[in-house]
């Protein structure tokens, strides 16, 4: 197919709307307190586990963009992360919000946050796959069709015996992995500053 008349998603707009999305969310995040009367050792279990998750994000990230690098949008990326999945990097986004969400302490909270992003990001995938469809044709259908868009098949994982990556895109990705991991110091501040009653909170289950 030569002549493409589908353009690829806007990635200005879905940084975008990610965003707006956070701002939306702030009071709940500042504001809000865990509500559930749980016992300090199950808080310091759910806490640490949303760090391993937050930081779990940040590594399928950068494992996403080895075999990814610069071929997006240049041919049917098939191996390692993407063989489990369409969309590994959102993928790796969600479980980084939920693992920042955990941290928070609210099981509302955590459901709505994961829930809208992983939304967004569905919606998003769905848009650049028909861009894909139509540069790809056949092969992206039949990759389709075996490879779920978001939610891992791991059963399925296969990947070459050699991997090349291209350094420059990993390092213009560095930034977007810093801005996740700051999602860990960010949800320590705000419990410190909660637990201080620096602001009024409610309770949130």
């Amino acid at each position: 197919m030569d002549d493409i008349k589908v353009l690829p998603a806007d990635q200005k707009r879905r940084i975008n709307t990610l965003r707006t999305i956070m701002l939306v969310l702030l009071p709940l995040i500042f504001f809000t307190r865990p509500g559930l009367p749980l016992p300090d050792l199950s808080i310091d279990v759910i806490e640490n586990l949303g760090i391993l998750l937050v930081i779990s994000g940040v590594l399928g990230r950068f494992w996403s963009i080895l075999y990814i690098g610069n071929r997006k949008n240049a041919s049917v990326m098939q191996d390692g992360p993407y063989s489990i999945c369409r969309h590994p990097l959102y993928l790796f986004s969600t479980v980084a919000v939920l693992g920042f969400s955990l941290m928070l302490g609210s099981l509302l909270l955590a459901v709505v946050m994961t829930g809208l992003t992983f939304h967004v990001l569905n919606d998003i995938a769905r848009k650049e796959e028909t861009f894909l469809r139509a540069k790809f044709g056949a092969d992206y259908d039949a990759y389709a069709a075996r490879t779920p868009r978001i939610l891992p098949r791991p059963r399925q994982f296969t990947t070459p015996r050699n991997v090349t990556f291209d350094v420059t895109t990993l390092r213009r990705n560095f930034f977007d992995a810093l801005v996740f991991l700051s999602l860990i110091p960010l949800g320590e501040m705000t419990e410190y500053f909660k637990e201080a009653q620096a602001w009024p909170t409610f309770p949130l289950i």
